[in-house]
């Protein structure tokens, strides 16, 4: 009985070994082939990831191709002249003048007085202004009957002789070549005092004059935050109290400073509106006092700033002004916005004064030096 247990017993472990020994077996079969596969896996992997990096480098010489070929292209391609800048800023009036005027005179087959009182009614809407209008098609007048002009369409060349005349002045150009110079901008708020001030600092800054700002606009809210801002973009220091301070301070601080850093250009902003027209302008008056009285060697330059898409406001405005400022030059800003161009005759005429400045865009380069024949170029071109 012993002998047959132990035979059993020796027999199960005899199976039990080969049992073992065949699953190892097995077991190494099955091992050897998933490491077989996960080598001929690994294989695939480094191949696709060859294949990868082939690519990257494909996007990456593409990329680098385009970015090159970018450059170039910018190299390659023009900046907008000013006079292209001009005639875009200058585009709706275009639209608002010349181009109603071209639809006129091919209605017409002769010249006569209906046709004039066609122009004259389109320059009026212009916000040319009755007065200036009237003034134009007086010339317009004498011209036909001179040159004896029968064709419609030799009138459009006329009147662009006219507007040229009207717009031309001697004086028309800012010149801040005299050390020092003093510019002090005048004008209601929100007509673009503070860009104008920020884009000539920038202009100025870039030629490598010296440059201070004066806040002098101590009334209207965050004034001297927005002027700051422009200082820092462009460069230059400011001077500038708190709100509420009293300006003329502010322009006695600031002519000290000028004098002290060996200022080549002060620019100073000043009040735009108070609580009544009387206190803005016996502020202003007491702010041209100091500034003769402290900074008398400087030549000074008043420019009044008024926006174009205001119309007969700003002529309104330029009357106002001109009876406390002795202005010296006008800057017409946000003319791109409007199709009443016009309004750069009325208020020339309206003050004679030279306008010196106009704003045909949001740029640096879109607040341009006036030139009559480039305005009257792009005008009518």
């Amino acid at each position: 009985m012993f002998k047959k247990f132990f035979k059993r017993n020796k027999k199960e472990e005899v199976n039990e070994v080969v049992s073992t020994e065949v699953a190892s077996t097995e077991e190494d079969k099955n091992l050897d082939s998933v490491i077989k596969e996960e080598n001929n896996n690994e294989n695939l992997v480094n191949t696709e990831e060859i294949c990868v990096d082939a690519c990257i480098d494909e996007v990456e010489e593409a990329e680098e191709v385009k970015v090159v070929e970018s450059v170039e292209k910018e190299i390659e391609e023009p900046k907008i002249s000013l006079f292209e800048r001009l005639k875009q800023g200058l585009s709706k009036a275009k639209q608002g003048i010349t181009d109603k005027v071209d639809q006129v005179l091919k209605a017409y087959t002769k010249v006569d007085d209906e046709l004039l009182e066609e122009i004259e009614e389109i320059l009026i809407m212009a916000d040319v202004g009755v007065e200036t209008t009237m003034n134009i098609i007086e010339k317009l007048t004498d011209a036909i009957k001179t040159k004896k002009i029968t064709d419609p369409q030799d009138v459009k060349g006329e009147l662009k002789i006219i507007i040229e005349e009207i717009l031309k002045n001697d004086n028309s150009k800012l010149d801040v070549s005299h050390k020092p110079t003093i510019i002090v901008m005048v004008g209601v708020n929100g007509v673009g005092k503070t860009t104008t001030i920020g884009k000539l600092a920038s202009r100025y800054k870039k030629e490598g004059k010296k440059v201070l700002i004066a806040a002098g606009d101590t009334f209207r809210a965050a004034a001297i935050d927005q002027l700051e801002v422009w200082a820092n973009r462009s460069g230059v220091d400011i001077i500038k109290h708190q709100e509420g301070a009293d300006p003329g301070a502010v322009i006695f601080d600031s002519v000290k400073a000028a004098k002290a850093r060996d200022i080549d250009l002060l620019i100073c902003d000043t009040a735009g509106r108070l609580h009544n027209k009387a206190n803005l302008m016996n502020e202003l008056s007491k702010v041209f006092k100091i500034i003769d009285r402290e900074y008398p060697e400087a030549k000074k330059e008043v420019l009044l700033v008024v926006d174009a898409t205001t119309g007969q406001n700003a002529v309104s405005q330029a009357k106002s002004f001109k009876q406390v400022c002795d202005i010296t030059g006008l800057v017409l800003t946000k003319l791109d916005g409007t199709a009443k161009g016009g309004v750069v005759l009325a208020v020339k005429s309206c003050v004679d004064v030279p306008v010196k400045l106009i704003g045909v865009g949001e740029k640096m380069e879109d607040l341009q030096d006036f030139d009559a024949k480039a305005f009257s170029d792009a005008l009518f071109g």
